[in-house]
């Protein structure tokens, strides 16, 4: 493969007009194109996020999708002032529902309207 080659995400939706509005309302994912089948979101960098109609599923306990970005607090505060819930897996998380590994990475999980388990990483 080459390693140039734009990166497209693919999540499964049982409802696309709520997977509509969290990723372009509430994450601020600029929408590309939507055809009756699948959403396509800009997730920077040349990055897409493609959000699929998809017969009835089961969300995966494991994360399907994230974003790594420069300053988890303030995004973890931004998205939580817009209704997003933080999921806390460790008991040792902080106050903003943030995990620090023990390497010092940070990460924040949460779900999207179908369940599907997002997140986000610092470092």
């Amino acid at each position: 493969m080459h390693a140039g080659a734009r990166l497209v995400g693919f999540v499964p939706t049982r409802d696309p007009k709520a997977a509509r509005r969290f990723y372009e309302d509430v994450l601020g994912l600029p929408l590309l194109s939507e055809d009756g089948f699948a959403l396509l979101f800009d997730c920077g960098g040349g990055a897409q996020l493609r959000v699929v109609s998809a017969p009835p599923f089961e969300p995966q306990p494991f994360t399907i999708a994230g974003w790594q970005v420069d300053d988890i607090t303030a995004e973890v505060a931004a998205l939580g002032a817009r209704g997003v819930a933080f999921v806390r897996f460790m008991a040792d998380h902080d106050e903003a529902g943030v995990w620090t590994s023990p390497g010092g990475s940070k990460v924040a999980w949460f779900r999207d309207p179908d369940g599907n388990l997002l997140s986000l990483s610092q470092g």
